[in-house]
């Protein structure tokens, strides 16, 4: 009595259905779906920000040295 039968979860499948609609739980889903991509691509975002920084701290910068002159 403690678990529950495949017959149980229909019927609670069922009754969400009447009650939502397929139209919102398919709108819901979209948006489920589009905010757990924005969230990956932000995640991706800035690992990619963090390689670059790592990337400049080991380069050496060529430059040449001027010396300001008296006004």
């Amino acid at each position: 009595m403690g678990t529950f039968s495949i017959w149980h979860w229909l019927i609670v499948l069922v009754i969400v259905l009447l009650i939502f609609g397929t139209k919102k739980l398919r709108n819901l889903g979209t948006d489920l779906g589009g905010a757990v991509k924005g969230f990956k691509e932000g995640m991706k975002t800035d690992d990619e920000a963090k390689k670059e920084v790592g990337a400049l701290k080991g380069e050496t910068i060529e430059g040449e040295v001027r010396e300001k002159s008296k006004a």
